[in-house]
């Protein structure tokens, strides 16, 4: 597989010296060609569009390593081009869920070329840092940190609005849990290889995220009080794991965590409609 990507780098290379674009200018028309590629999904036929998100979905990776060719390295190549291609994903699924109407479609096109422009020099710092230290690096962790919480709270809003047996809503919110942790832990320390602590806590955390939502599929609330109980566990559990990461997981820090996570869930406790079911 590594010599799959290594081939495909240096393809990338040959092509890069015929480039005159700058980076910026390569991440607009990235940009441009990918929101273009989310409003023909929509105007679709139905049986098309589940299919048409997957190719946009491969799009975004490849336009992805594409723009980012010029560092990409070993596990970079899963660990920077996941969230983009994820983040695609989401949107476009999540995308079915709205109205069907151009006042609806338009602003939400625009926010999502904003996010993916931003999320394509997020990805583009930490494909910089991982070999030398930059000034916007804090702020490309807060920016990808933030991307990473929409991508999951949609994906997971699409999973439930699918109404699957609680078994695949388990291992669904697993799957996407891992995934979406484990890019963001490695993030955080940028190591030219995927540790076996980045490893275990991410899958930790993703079997934790799956029990909460195997309980929660019998709990009688409201689907997306549910998913908000969920981001901000993932948001929880993540934070203070990157935190650790680091060496910077304090008392302090653990306490804003426990006190916003046990929020949420007081407010899922409190709006459960308990009629009807004893």
């Amino acid at each position: 597989m590594m010599k799959l990507f290594e081939s495909i780098r240096h393809r990338y290379k040959r092509w890069d010296r015929r480039l005159t674009m700058t980076k910026r200018q390569q991440f607009v028309i990235i940009t441009l060609v990918l929101s273009v590629g989310l409003i023909l999904t929509q105007l679709m036929p139905d049986d098309y569009r589940y299919p048409a998100t997957v190719v946009l979905s491969l799009l975004t990776y490849m336009c992805s390593a594409f723009g980012l060719r010029e560092d990409l390295n070993g596990i970079e190549w899963l660990t920077l081009l996941t969230l983009p291609t994820l983040f695609t994903a989401a949107v476009a699924l999540f995308y079915f869920l709205l109205p069907g109407r151009w006042l609806t479609r338009v602003p939400f096109v625009l926010l999502y070329g904003i996010g993916m422009y931003a999320l394509l020099l997020t990805e583009n710092i930490y494909n910089v840092a991982a070999d030398r230290t930059i000034a916007l690096l804090r702020a490309a962790h807060s920016v990808g940190f933030l991307i990473t919480l929409v991508t999951y709270f949609l994906l997971i809003q699409t999973v439930m609005a699918f109404r699957f047996s609680f078994a695949l809503n388990t291992v669904l919110v697993g799957v996407i849990s891992f995934l979406l942790v484990i890019q963001t832990l490695w993030a955080s320390v940028l190591e030219d290889h995927m540790s076996s602590r980045v490893f275990q806590i991410s899958l930790v955390i993703a079997i934790t995220l799956a029990q909460l939502s195997w309980i929660f599929s019998f709990w009688p609330t409201q689907s997306t009080l549910k998913v908000l109980l969920f981001t901000t566990s993932f948001y929880g559990a993540a934070g203070m794991a990157q935190q650790y990461l680091i060496d910077r997981l304090y008392k302090k820090t653990v306490i804003e965590f426990f006190v916003l996570c046990s929020i949420v869930c007081v407010i899922v406790v409190i709006t459960t409609q308990w009629h009807g079911i004893f």
